[in-house]
């Protein structure tokens, strides 16, 4: 895949951010609607006046959920991925194949952190100049040779420099909401049923449908706002390889890093979907290699296809 050029990404990754920032919300408040459409018997009069009243609550709710998560999402990445900060005097090697990379490149050098994993991945994060950070596994660093390891931080510095990292976590940041919701529709139901002993029937099949109504519209918001997160985050490898590749001349370094990666990327320390997609091998779901349904939820296209397009320019 030909690298489209840096400021042409910037721009398109800025666009995307800037729809996200509009579209979830849409999506949230297009979920109340339709809950109280429902569970106002689809009465649309008395749904209008339900909604109306929860709007300014809803977008105050989203914005200090946005806000926190926007500020502390770097103690929340590092903190759910076991990195520690990597010192100047403990890895001299990967210091100066960082540095040398962000000088050719007219880039501030990012932060540098470590994860305690003889596995092989890496990742990039932030938001800003003052929070980006490239994180690599211990494995990666010893088991990679010196050009396999540039390949690779070129990869995270193209993801910087493109500002998907910044998008990821728009994206990562809102899916979280409908998740929440997803769970505490799912819980509610569980609550309402151990309630229909201390209630009437009318009453338990009134509360009843209602949570049934909450768990199908938060499950259908949720599965739309997966699949706006998918559609932006798997590309965005790609452009990235290429990126590398440009960067260091060598697309045939990426190519052979990628391959050993593909070996043993599972990072234990991973739990969380959304930080996985963060990586560059998904550390959960790198299983999934054949062409099935399944493909249609994975965060990153197939590493074989990627190495095999780094190779054509070999």
């Amino acid at each position: 895949m030909r690298y489209v050029g840096l400021s042409h990404q910037i721009n398109k990754n800025n666009r995307y951010s800037i729809l996200l920032l509009i579209a979830f919300p849409s999506l949230l408040l297009a979920m109340f609607y339709v809950f109280f459409f429902f569970a106002d018997n689809q009465d649309s009069g008395v749904a209008n006046q339900h909604f109306i009243r929860v709007i300014p609550f809803v977008l105050a709710a989203v914005a200090i959920w946005f806000l926190i998560a926007f500020a502390g999402h770097s103690s929340f990445i590092h903190m759910a991925t076991g990195s520690k900060p990597l010192e100047r005097t403990e890895n001299k090697r990967v210091y100066n194949l960082l540095e040398n990379l962000c000088i050719s490149q007219g880039m501030s050098m990012p932060k540098l952190y470590v994860i305690d994993d003889d596995s092989l991945n890496a990742f990039a994060s932030g938001i800003n100049q003052k929070s980006y950070s490239v994180s690599l596994s211990k494995g990666i660093i010893e088991k990679l040779t010196d050009e396999e390891l540039e390949a690779v931080i070129a990869h995270e510095l193209t993801h910087i420099r493109n500002r998907d990292v910044r998008l990821l976590i728009i994206s990562i940041v809102f899916v979280g909401i409908f998740s929440f919701l997803a769970e505490l529709a799912f819980r509610s139901l569980r609550f309402a049923g151990a309630g229909k002993r201390s209630s009437s029937n009318k009453d338990s099949k009134g509360s009843g449908a209602i949570v049934l109504i909450a768990i199908v519209v938060t499950a259908v918001a949720y599965f739309i706002s997966l699949l706006l997160r998918f559609g932006i985050s798997r590309k965005r490898e790609y452009l990235a390889d290429a990126g590398s590749a440009e960067i260091t001349k060598k697309p045939y370094a990426l190519a052979s890093a990628l391959r050993k990666i593909s070996g043993d990327p599972m990072i234990e320390a991973v739990e969380s979907r959304d930080i996985a997609q963060l990586f560059i091998e998904n550390p959960k779901l790198s299983a999934h290699k054949s062409a099935s349904w399944d493909n249609m939820f994975l965060t990153h296209p197939p590493i074989q296809k990627r190495i095999e397009l780094l190779e054509q320019f070999v």
